[in-house]
């Protein structure tokens, strides 16, 4: 009775698992041990269904372990591409961030000489911004001085008392000059006179080689200067002895004492210091020369023993008559009348005018006191 009984339960536990299993259709070649199949005995069919049950049973929950471990593999594999992509990521970040620091660095060295030069330039700026503001008040004080000179300037106190007092002086020097002109009046005179009219050169030394005066014949019918009346004659050539009139040489001397002395007042009324002066004596007047001259009767051949001569004769001046006074004197003379033209030149190139020529006198001394007093030495 147990035997039948537990035979349709298995029955029936076979056909649920049958129902359980799936069942598929494969070919014969694919069964394993299907050219020798096994043979198991009726009596033997119910272990060996239960075995392949138990068996089935085993591969379904294997089957189930399997999708479960593909499942959680997969989302393994999921989890470590994620992870490793992340990893790359934070790779790629951490390479950048390396550069932003590396630029960041050299940013801050950057800014670093950037501020030491600011502060070295923001130094020479104040420096020169303080150079700046002492040069403007030094500017600002000058220019106070020039604006209050030029007020000065400009004032009564000024430019113009300066250019009054100018023209006083001038006027007060034309009426000075008017005075020697009525004392030493030159003049044209239109006699007839025969004699020679002096005309001297003087382009020699005054150490003995000056040539003799010359003088140039001038018609009776020709007019000349004189001065208070008196002209000025040529040099005699033979000795004062044997002159034919000694009267015409002293008047020759005391035209050229008259010459000399109005020539005299008029560079002291004009401050004008004269390069020869003068030693005036009327008829006996000198004229002195303070250039070097060396004695013809020292030996030249030491240098050390010349140039001691050189300085006392450079200090001590050397005197040429004004005057005739014999025939070793002619040559000085003629010397000293070339110098005291030198003279008038130097007083007519003061007021801004030129010689008339080196061997005019009287009209270099006429021309002298002729623009003295016309209106244009106002503005001189």
């Amino acid at each position: 009775m147990e035997g039948s009984e537990s035979e349709p339960d298995r029955t029936s536990e076979v056909e649920a698992a049958a129902t359980e299993v799936e069942w598929h259709v494969v070919s014969a070649d694919d069964v394993a041990g299907v050219e020798a199949p096994k043979v198991v005995e009726w009596e033997d069919m119910e272990q060996e269904i239960a075995r392949l049950w138990s068996l089935s049973s085993a591969l379904r929950i294997a089957k189930e372990r399997k999708e479960e471990l593909s499942q959680r593999l997969a989302s393994i594999i999921e989890a470590r591409a994620e992870s490793l992509q992340r990893v790359n990521e934070l790779e790629d970040m951490k390479k950048r961030l390396e550069a932003r620091k590396a630029v960041r660095r050299d940013m801050l060295d950057f800014s670093d000489k950037s501020s030491e030069d600011v502060e070295i330039r923001i130094e020479q700026l104040s420096l020169k911004i303080r150079n700046l503001l002492v040069a403007g008040k030094t500017l600002s004080a000058a220019h106070n001085q020039l604006q209050e000179a030029k007020n000065l300037l400009t004032g009564d106190n000024g430019h113009g008392r300066l250019k009054k007092t100018k023209t006083k002086l001038r006027m007060r020097q034309q009426y000075m000059v008017a005075q020697i002109a009525s004392i030493y009046p030159v003049r044209t005179s239109n006699e007839h006179i025969p004699m020679k009219i002096l005309d001297t050169y003087s382009g020699g030394s005054k150490s003995g080689d000056v040539p003799p005066a010359k003088s140039i014949s001038r018609s009776s019918s020709q007019s000349s200067l004189t001065i208070l009346g008196w002209q000025l004659m040529a040099m005699p050539t033979k000795k004062t002895g044997y002159f034919s009139d000694k009267k015409e040489v002293q008047k020759t001397a005391s035209v050229l004492g008259f010459a000399a002395h109005a020539l005299h007042l008029i560079a002291s009324y004009l401050k004008v210091p004269l390069r020869y002066p003068l030693r005036l004596g009327g008829s006996r007047s000198y004229i002195h020369d303070y250039s070097p001259s060396v004695d013809s009767s020292q030996p030249s051949t030491d240098s050390a023993t010349t140039s001691p001569n050189l300085s006392v004769s450079s200090s001590i001046p050397t005197e040429f008559p004004l005057f005739f006074d014999g025939q070793e004197t002619i040559t000085r003379a003629a010397y000293a009348i070339f110098l005291l033209n030198k003279d008038l030149e130097q007083v007519l190139n003061y007021i801004g005018a030129e010689s008339l020529g080196p061997r005019h006198i009287l009209p270099n001394l006429k021309e002298l006191m002729r623009i003295i007093l016309s209106d244009e030495f106002l503005d001189r």
